[in-house]
């Protein structure tokens, strides 16, 4: 059963009314204390409810007994009992245990009136553990009558180890049970139907089953037994109903006995089966969300396992608790922490796609006008266009290989555009700027994984100085969740970039400081968030700025800062923004000709990093059962500024051999992706290109 799960969150049954029609409850037990209703009542001409056969207390007991931190108790300990003693007066006293055939015995109009008193009584269930032939008609009136109130009534299967249950719960699938009615079967602990429970057979699709055997319970002289049977499966089952309601209280009877189906352990044959129908009572799951669950307040669809994922720049962003309503299925409200579902992504292991080369490039020049594609070869053979991107730190290699068409347009003026081709590299090529080629050490990216579309760029120089508009657009790329990743291991979304450069050379010095805009549909710096955390997009300014010296003899220095801020917007039905600020930078120092024609280059860089900020969000933290409304809402920050600092340094050295070049790169991180707690990461690599 594990009752446990509604206990943690105050479900005990306190305030629900659970009727028990059977052969009536001690009255000088201690167990029950002042939790017997005044409605309770004898509907079948004895005296009292007093129990003379124990039957109708050890019923009760297993579904309201007392508490006490001694022994056993009642599932809900705490709920009211209507007890409706129904047994024909004297019948219990003739009990005998060499005739099986002694004992209570129950009239069905009593059972009918019971049925009755317990509706008016505001039962929100009502436990029958007696069975026998098919109902009356009156009988099944009344029970009409009891499932259009909302209650719940929960019949026990029988006791003759049957493929069918008793005729009597066959109104479990009649239409006045208005599927409110729970046959109840018994297993043991270990889930095993009981070997004398009737099974589910043609009542499958009502028949729930919970531990029938050996439950432990007093009977009408306060002596504790141990009792088997479906009868002390059925108050198990009733008790879960009254924590439910409890709990609770906008449900329905129909979605309580839903509910318990749903969440019902599935151990016979999958789906609902002829022998445990819907399974096994489980409360740890039927106090879990269940169906589609959304934030409280609004129609923004909430995951209780991930609703964001961070990028490189956010690395090892902790939260504090983000404390959240949210409402399931069944419009209950469940208290979320809502930092538990924010992913952090792994750090990139960027060497191997750095060495990866399996492209050939085909570059036409006529006059002024250059062309330029890149090919990768399919898995078959054949050969197709590869979307390859490439960042001002390949502008050197771009002139060779970059997907574009730049035209000189006169003396000053040029013109440049490209498919799946960055707008920094048109930028790099119209511009004549080159920069140092490292693997790993490079500072000058946006963050995050992406493909590009298209881009174009115009250059006009002016009195010494350069200016270059360029413009891109593409997709973010974020990895889907696992169960997608077979279709396209990427979720896509769009993003487009302005930016606006002046470069100038002052002799050997050369400078240039920039622009950017960059405005991002469904993403934050590459980081998603869903309709839970706002479902926030961005627009992002940067300023860069980067210089080189021509130090003479072969001798270069050069460094470049980036400073961003991203101002997020939220959307999805929540209220709330965030300011991140982010930076980057590098340092680098080179030569040409060491020895002969080989270069040598030192890098220092931080990649993009977000310094401060996150996204003020306003949740819900109260919901009232009442009105069905949010009443309280606290703005809560997620945080997206990492402990860890990402640290790359990296030396370069290149020589031509063999008609080709060889190239050796050391590299140290640390802090690999921003994440402190990550062990520093070194590497080396060795590179031979020819090219043909």
């Amino acid at each position: 059963m594990n009752a446990l799960a509604a206990y943690n969150v105050g479900a005990t049954g306190r305030g629900i009314g659970v009727g028990v029609i059977d052969s009536g409850i001690d009255l000088q037990s201690q167990e029950f204390g002042t939790r017997v209703s005044s409605a309770s009542q004898d509907v079948a001409g004895n005296s009292s409810i007093d129990d003379e056969g124990g039957h109708g207390t050890a019923v009760a007991f297993t579904l309201a007994g007392r508490r006490n931190g001694a022994g056993s108790h009642g599932v809900a300990f705490d709920a009211t009992l209507i007890v409706l003693r129904a047994d024909r007066p004297g019948t219990c006293a003739t009990a005998s245990k060499d005739d099986e055939d002694s004992g209570c015995k129950f009239g069905t109009d009593a059972i009918t009136r019971g049925l009755d008193a317990a509706r008016t009584a505001g039962a929100k269930v009502v436990n029958i553990s007696l069975g026998g032939s098919e109902m009356p008609q009156s009988l099944k009136d009344a029970i009409g009558r009891a499932t259009a109130a909302g209650l719940v009534v929960v019949i026990a299967a029988g006791n003759d180890g049957s493929v069918n249950p008793d005729p009597f719960t066959n109104v479990a699938g009649e239409a006045q049970s208005r599927n409110q009615v729970i046959i109840a079967g018994s297993v043991g602990a270990s889930d095993g139907i009981s070997t004398f429970s009737d099974r589910a057979g043609t009542g499958a699709a009502h028949f729930l089953t919970a531990v029938g055997e050996s439950v432990r319970a007093p009977d009408a002289t306060d002596t504790a037994y141990l009792w088997s049977g479906t009868s002390f499966a059925a108050p198990q089952i009733s008790g879960a109903v009254a924590l439910l309601a409890q709990a609770f209280p906008n449900l329905t009877g129909a979605q309580i006995v839903d509910i318990l189906f749903r969440s019902a352990r599935d151990v016979g044959a999958p789906g609902v089966d002829a022998v445990y129908g819907n399974g096994v009572l489980d409360l740890t799951r039927a106090f879990q969300p269940l169906g589609t669950t959304s934030i409280a307040g609004s129609k923004a669809v909430v995951s209780t396992s991930g609703n964001a994922s961070l990028s490189a720049p956010m690395g090892d962003a902790t939260q504090g608790e983000l404390g959240a309503v949210i409402l399931d299925g069944y419009s209950r409200a469940f208290a979320i922490d809502l930092a538990k579902t924010i992913a952090r992504r792994s750090p990139d292991r960027s060497l191997g796609g750095a060495l990866q080369s399996r492209f050939r490039t085909v570059a036409l020049a006529q006059g002024n006008m250059t062309v330029s594609m890149t090919l990768a070869p399919r898995a078959n053979g054949d050969v197709a266009l590869d979307r390859t991107s490439l960042s001002t730190a390949d502008a050197t290699g771009a002139r060779a290989i970059a997907g574009m068409v730049t035209q000189k347009l006169g003396s000053t003026l040029s013109f440049g555009f490209g498919f799946a081709q960055g707008s920094n590299a048109l930028s790099a090529q119209l511009s004549g700027q080159s920069e140092p080629a490292f693997l790993i050490a490079n500072p000058g990216g946006l963050g995050f994984d992406s493909t590009i579309r298209a881009s174009s760029a115009m250059r006009q120089s002016f009195g010494g100085f350069g200016f270059t508009a360029g413009i891109e657009n593409g997709d973010v790329l974020t990895q889907r969740d696992s169960d997608l990743r077979l279709r396209d291991r990427w979720q896509r979304s769009g993003y487009n970039r302005v930016s606006l450069a002046v470069d100038r050379r002052f002799g050997a010095l050369s400078t240039m400081v920039a622009a950017t805009r960059m405005d991002e549909r469904d993403t934050v710096l590459g980081a998603r968030f869903d309709a839970a955390l706002g479902a926030t997009r961005a627009a992002t300014w940067f300023v860069d700025t980067k210089a080189r010296f021509d130090a003479g003899s072969g001798w270069s220095i050069g460094g470049s800062m980036r400073q961003g801020w991203t101002q997020a917007a939220v959307r999805g039905g929540l209220s709330g923004d965030g300011l991140v600020r982010t930076n980057a930078f590098a340092a680098d120092i080179g030569k040409d000709g060491v020895f002969a024609h080989d270069t040598l280059g030192l890098r220092i860089a931080q990649p993009l990093r977000v310094a401060h900020g996150g996204i003020d969000l306003g949740l819900p933290t109260y919901f009232d059962y009442t009105s069905g409304t949010v009443t309280d809402w606290t703005t809560q920050r997620v945080n997206l500024a990492p402990q860890g600092r990402e640290l790359d340094v990296e030396m370069r050295y290149g020589v031509p051999a063999f008609g080709g070049g060889l190239d050796t790169n050391l590299f140290f991180r640390r802090d690999p992706g921003n994440f402190a707690a990550l062990p520093n990461d070194y590497g080396m690599a060795m590179r031979y290109s020819l090219g043909f």
